[in-house]
């Protein structure tokens, strides 16, 4: 955007995990994703808005804790205060924790005399029993102090208002800091003279909680025991629901075949549409959709709670162990959502040779796009011989047995990365525990459905159209006696066959390397016309208990969607290492698939 096009640049700076992206989302009106955890922003984002009749471009910054640092973000949000051309800072605080963002503060104000102060999450501070004399705080450092609940909503009219003031005063502001302050000690002195706090319940409860959650004995059965409830739920509620939207895609489908030929559209152009484009959205948003719209809200509540970090703590040990730590941990969580932004996330590792580990390693985290066709195949051959209750729980306690063998390969393989790269002693990790928050529910739910499902979904869709096409055209189009599909599933038998998968399988692995989302809906494109339930479709065309688990194995360990190794060859400007975190999944997958088929043969099953 050019420069005509705003009338001046302010910045939002402060801490990880202070709310600075809602308060971003609510001055701009964008949707940057927000999370209950450290680390979420590692790079500037941009947005607009407008006080009075001029337009101000807002650059939100990573979290950092000091200009000083040597983490990439802390490096980023430097470069950012010291290179971009800006009139007024906003320094975004945690009310209930100001003496930790007070140096960040102050040295802020060595960049500029511009700046306002927002005194974010009012709220937490009022519940742990937090006081803070903001005229006097506001008197210290020379700005004004604007207090604000960004998630409520409070204070930022406020905020606007005392932008504007600001950006209209001719005079500068603060003077409070020179170049000779020894910060921290300064720091301290404000906090001591501003803070004072009474004892609170709130901060008790919050204590045992984390002795549950955080403990070395009961930190990894809880994380276990959580992730199994989440399963168990989204597999108990998709199944149904699943099952409904296929049998009302095919009504439709032949619907909408009815008219085609009435109208007296060619049979070329019809199945072109109907059994490609429609057929293969058809199957992307019934196999799909139920398990995201039940899983992602689930596991953005989990985000929204604050345990998304505690989960990474109760991890540190063990990525210690392979010779990683708690940061990689991090970046794993954030790939149980999009492995692009998990590798994008890596730079908050301070260490390159850990960084370029934890980039290539991030596809062990089962993503959005396939964890629905784990939950799918785990309904349907994992459970079928059992009740609905018992066959639920059975589902999530294999599906979270699942997902904690793809991490455990994980660690094994950045043991052994490590191994070999890595030499001298490893930086220390240090994570700061956020509060506990209660989720906004119905904010919860409407971002998940929008920010998650329906991005997801949308992103499946766009490529499942020209995908469903191009698979109608193979398997139309014939040399020989088998169409192009044919042959490519026959080249491809051999391999299946070894991997305890069949052609049509590792054919829609291929195909779907765009987009994890489209594989299972291309599988059964490449099925043919198969009429029934899903479970139906692959039971008919040889799937057992064996092609399941090798589904999963496959599924969880396989090359990275085309986004995900874009990403990595952004990130680590290495062809080499992209082509590491290509082959290292896909080998760990073959291995597994491997294994399953032979433990099968020899014993008969």
């Amino acid at each position: 955007m050019k420069k005509t096009d705003y009338s001046c640049t302010v910045l939002l700076a402060g801490n990880p995990n202070v709310g600075k992206s809602t308060v971003f989302n609510a001055l701009t009106g964008m949707h940057q994703h927000t999370g209950n955890w450290a680390g979420k922003t590692v790079s500037g984002a941009e947005g607009f808005f407008n006080l009075s009749e001029e337009r101000i471009r807002l650059v939100d910054l990573p979290g950092a804790y000091s200009l000083r640092g040597g983490s990439p973000d802390e490096q980023a949000a430097s470069e950012l205060v010291n290179g971009l051309d800006y009139q007024c800072i906003i320094i975004t605080t945690d009310a209930s924790a100001l003496e930790k963002g007070l140096p960040l503060c102050l040295e802020l104000l060595q960049h500029t005399k511009c700046a306002v102060m927002c005194l974010n999450l009012w709220d937490e501070a009022i519940k742990r029993g937090v006081c803070i004399d903001t005229e006097k705080l506001s008197d210290l450092l020379g700005i004004p102090v604007v207090v604000t609940s960004a998630r409520s909503g409070k204070g930022l009219r406020e905020l606007k208002d005392t932008l504007q003031d600001v950006l209209t005063k001719e005079e500068m502001q603060s003077a409070c800091v020179t170049e000779t302050d020894d910060i921290p000690e300064k720091a301290k002195k404000i906090a001591a003279v501003c803070i004072s706090s009474r004892g609170n319940p709130y901060m008790n409860w919050e204590q045992r909680l984390d002795r549950l959650l955080t403990s070395r004995v009961t930190g990894l059965p809880m994380l276990g025991l959580l992730l199994a409830i989440i399963f168990f739920i989204t597999i108990a509620g998709a199944n149904y629901p699943s099952m409904w939207l296929a049998s009302l895609f095919e009504f439709i489908g032949s619907l909408m075949r009815s008219w085609l030929t009435t109208f007296g559209v060619h049979e070329i152009v019809t199945g072109l549409l109907i059994d490609g484009i429609y057929g293969t959205l058809a199957d992307v948003i019934s196999v799909m959709l139920p398990p995201m719209a039940i899983f992602f809200p689930l596991f953005t509540l989990l985000e929204d709670l604050g345990y998304l970090p505690r989960a990474a703590f109760v991890l540190d040990p063990v990525f210690n162990r392979a010779g990683s730590g708690g940061r990689q941990a991090l970046t794993m969580m954030m790939g149980f959502g999009c492995n692009a932004c998990g590798i994008t996330g890596c730079r908050i590792i301070p260490d390159r040779r850990e960084r370029l580990i934890a980039a290539v390693t991030n596809n062990f985290s089962p993503c959005n796009g396939r964890f629905p066709t784990l939950i799918a195949v785990t309904g349907i051959f994992m459970t079928a011989k059992l009740n609905s209750l018992t066959g639920s729980a059975a589902g999530a306690l294999i599906l979270a047995a699942a997902v904690s063998t793809s991490i455990g390969i994980s660690l094994i393989v950045t043991r052994l990365l490590s191994a070999i790269l890595y030499k001298g002693r490893r930086a220390r990790f240090i994570l700061e525990l956020p509060p506990y928050r209660r989720p906004q529910l119905a904010k919860t739910i409407v971002r998940s459905m929008l920010d998650r499902t329906v991005f997801v979904l949308g992103r499946a869709a766009a490529v499942a159209a020209p995908a469903g096409a191009l698979l109608w055209i193979m398997t139309n189009v014939t040399i020989g006696d088998k169409s192009l599909a044919g042959h490519m599933c026959a080249l491809l038998e051999p391999a299946g066959a070894v991997l305890g998968l069949d052609g049509e399988i590792l054919t829609g692995f291929i195909l779907g390397f765009p987009a994890n989302e489209i594989v299972l809906p291309i599988t059964l494109s490449l099925y043919g016309d198969g009429i029934g339930t899903l479970s139906e479709i692959l039971t008919s065309n040889g799937w057992t208990i064996k092609t399941a688990l090798c589904m999963m194995a496959f599924t969880m360990m396989h090359f990275p969607c085309s986004t995900a190794c874009i990403t990595i060859k952004k990130e680590t400007g290495s062809t080499l290492w992209t082509l590491l975190g290509f082959l290292i999944p896909t080998v760990c997958g073959i291995v597994c698939c491997i294994l399953i088929n032979t433990v099968f043969s020899i014993f008969g099953l």
